[in-house]
């Protein structure tokens, strides 16, 4: 295959560096920094771009830096860590202006002063409030705790991870060891291993996802407990894969449940149940919304994708009541549990979002959360039929941010501002706060 020198401009969404052939064809190079003169090699040729790997850098852009872990580049868990902070913000924002003017169809110029500038994490290291580990078995058959390698299913083994609090940073090593002397020759079907730590409420959870069967419930808890101070450990019965689908939580030690403290409310967290990884960067999201709909009491406010929480009850607590649709069964118990310890009144609708929001009623501010897919068919025209006067769409992807903006413009509704906010640095991923106000 083809090797040749090549100039890095900048950094696609999803990590590689970007640079042209001199005929101008566009070619993506996983490992590469902005400025970067490099030596690649072709591995794919498609019609309108290359895919390259890096083979040497030449000379170092002002942006490449020295990555400071150790599992960078080899663990699926980072793409940038080799790219300098400032940089990473730059391409991020500039992420969200692309899609805005590809995918949206938003004139450029207008998509530059609608995206605000990037708002930055005060970590950019040790930022993590969880750690999701893959959990195999090596050649040896030996227990291994690690990251799926980008774009494979080997698990690379870790023993610490800088990304997450320092008080967990290092627990895959001691979890890891646990387990391989619970295990000996048994495979005990676990899968997946969650650990949760809050610096506010020095929270500690250890949840072990299993395939169902029998498990030495009192030995593991005993032994996890010893390897790892935790004020709770659970067994998460599920099937494995991407549906993971839950059977059952066994509490077996502590609380059974994880504790976070994020703007002016307490929640307990279920294993299951998603919050985000950034709790600093999360009340920037929650403050950015609040302000963004401006709600006052006596307001019909709804929250679609609610999760456990982290909108439904400062919006509550400002209009006096708040609708909230959530379709995770242990997110829905989250909920409904944190609103009464809260004083505050949330109707918890246990629900698929797209399906209830047309019998929610007519709304003035509405705030969504989706998946990473975006907002399904038809919810625009719900939305819309609604009429909710001002609306908060989080993302957690421009592409399909941008889709939906589109098609929220198409049925009456203006983009007024849209903010990223960096929940992950050392990652391609970002959150955008986008306001939209009806016409």
């Amino acid at each position: 295959m083809d090797e040749f020198e090549l100039q890095i401009e900048s950094l696609a969404y999803q990590g590689p560096g970007i640079g042209r052939t001199n005929a101008g064809k566009t070619v993506f190079v996983p490992g590469a920094a902005p400025g970067d003169t490099v030596r690649v090699r072709t591995i794919a040729d498609k019609k309108s771009f290359l895919e390259a790997e890096l083979i040497e850098v030449l000379q170092s852009g002002p942006a490449r830096m020295e990555a400071s872990c150790p599992y960078a580049g080899l663990c699926g868990g980072c793409q940038w860590q080799h790219i300098a902070y400032s940089e990473q913000l730059f391409a991020k924002r500039s992420a969200v202006v692309s899609a805005l003017a590809r995918i949206g169809h938003i004139p450029a110029e207008k998509a530059e002063i609608l995206v605000g500038e990037c708002v930055p994490s005060k970590r950019e290291m040790g930022y993590r409030n969880k750690l999701e580990l893959a959990c195999g078995h090596n050649e040896a058959g030996r227990l291994v705790l690690g990251y799926h390698k980008e774009g494979s299913t080997k698990i690379v083994p870790i023993d610490a991870c800088p990304l997450a609090h320092s008080a967990i940073a290092n627990t895959p090593k001691a979890i890891q060891g646990a387990l391989r002397y619970m295990e000996g020759n048994a495979d005990l079907g676990i899968f997946r291993v969650g650990v949760r730590h809050s610096m506010r409420t020095k929270s500690c959870e250890i949840a072990l996802w299993t395939t169902p069967g029998a498990f030495p419930r009192a030995a593991v808890a005993k032994t996890l407990g010893s390897a790892v101070k935790a004020s709770s450990i659970v067994r998460v019965i599920a099937d494995e894969g991407k549906a993971r689908k839950i059977k059952q939580v066994e509490v077996l030690e502590g609380h059974g449940f994880w504790e976070e403290e994020l703007g002016e409310f307490d929640f307990r967290i279920s294993a299951p149940s998603f919050f985000q990884v950034n709790t600093t960067q999360a009340e920037t999201l929650q403050r950015l919304v609040l302000e963004g709909l401006a709600v006052e009491n006596g307001s019909v406010v709804a929250d679609l994708y609610a999760g456990a929480g982290t909108f439904s009850l400062p919006l509550a607590s400002r209009a006096g009541s708040c609708l909230a649709v959530e379709s995770a069964g242990s997110a829905v118990r989250d909920l409904r549990r944190n609103a009464e310890s809260a004083g505050v009144w949330v109707d918890v609708i246990g629900g698929d979002s797209a399906r209830e929001l047309p019998e929610l009623g007519a709304l003035d501010a509405l705030v969504v959360d989706p998946p990473r897919s975006g907002l399904a068919e038809g919810v625009a025209e719900s939305i819309a039929e609604a009429g909710p006067e001002r609306l908060a769409y989080v993302s957690c992807d421009p592409a399909t941010l941008a889709r939906d903006t589109e098609r929220l413009q198409a049925c009456g509704y203006t983009l007024e501002r849209a903010t990223p906010v960096d929940l992950f640095p050392q990652t391609y991923h970002i959150e955008t706060v986008a306001l939209f106000t009806r016409k």
